[in-house]
């Protein structure tokens, strides 16, 4: 009598295996040209009351174009665009060369918001940030490199502010101070809200990818953290309580793979109540 356990412990793992391809690559299927859109609500009560239910779309790691391809592109605008934002904050790490910057934030440009566009730099921009900044400043997004800026709405105000070397912790801008504003903070790696004790409400990073390919979310081998897996995806806070937000990111670095680890869009809803931060 043969033994079929064996071969049905196979079939289940072939399977699985299966299951995690298709999931991985699951952006190329997907209407919106991404993994999943992960929401987020914010809850504070120093959020101003004009600000109540404020719609913010984030975005990191775009690596155009990479695993993430024009045809991607045109999809994720159009997803942004119904998501109808009312901030598109951007996290660095645009372009894999820089002849295609200024494809990229036309696009990017065509999503209507009623507070506009802001981004900070990532590391692959060390090289190229001249061209890449004319690409922004043209097609009208805003760059945040050590600036603050200042959002208006009913008499309140709401803090933006952008961090130009978020690698460098020593180099902490003035700007970064203390305020009695909401501030939302743009550091491209998440490292930064912790090794600075960031004096913020929220803290918008990426970088680490998620680490772009992990064993079932079980065993993620690279991490681009030097802090584990504590700020390496998702809402998680500093030793002060700030939350901060790490993106699995849009694009793909080095290798053009995704394994477990979805590319996203990261939709952000603040609201004025004390009531506790929800991760949807």
């Amino acid at each position: 009598m043969i033994d079929k356990k064996p071969q049905e412990i196979s079939k289940i793992i072939a399977v699985m295996l299966v299951s995690v391809m298709i999931f991985s690559s699951c952006a190329s299927l997907s209407p919106t040209g991404v993994g999943r859109v992960k929401r987020y609500t914010l809850h504070s009560d120093r959020l101003p009351e004009a600000f109540d239910g404020l719609s913010i779309a984030y975005m990191s790691d775009i690596h155009y174009p990479s695993k993430f391809t024009r045809k991607r592109l045109g999809k994720v605008v159009a997803c942004l665009s119904g998501l109808q934002p009312e901030l598109l904050l951007l996290g660095g790490d645009y372009v894999t060369m820089t002849a295609h910057a200024d494809e990229l934030f036309d696009s990017l440009a065509s999503v209507k918001t009623r507070y506009g566009i802001f981004a900070v730099w990532g590391n692959h921009e060390n090289k190229r940030r001249d061209a890449v900044a004319r690409a922004m400043a043209q097609h009208g997004v805003r760059l945040l490199a050590d600036e603050e800026h200042f959002v208006v709405c009913e008499g309140d105000t709401l803090r933006l502010l952008g961090i130009a070397d978020s690698f460098d912790a020593d180099k902490v801008p003035q700007s970064s101070c203390a305020t009695d504003l909401f501030t939302i903070l743009l550091a491209h790696t998440p490292d930064y809200a912790q090794d600075t004790n960031a004096a913020a409400d929220l803290v918008l990073s990426g970088h680490t990818h998620g680490g772009q390919v992990s064993l079932l979310g079980l065993y993620t081998p690279i991490k681009n953290t030097h802090y584990g897996t504590r700020f390496l995806r998702g809402l998680n806070h500093t030793d002060k309580g700030v939350p901060v937000i790490t993106t699995n990111g849009v694009g793909t670095s080095r290798r053009k793979i995704r394994w477990c680890v979805p590319s996203e869009i990261v939709l952000v809803t603040l609201r004025a109540t004390d009531e506790k931060t929800k991760n949807e």
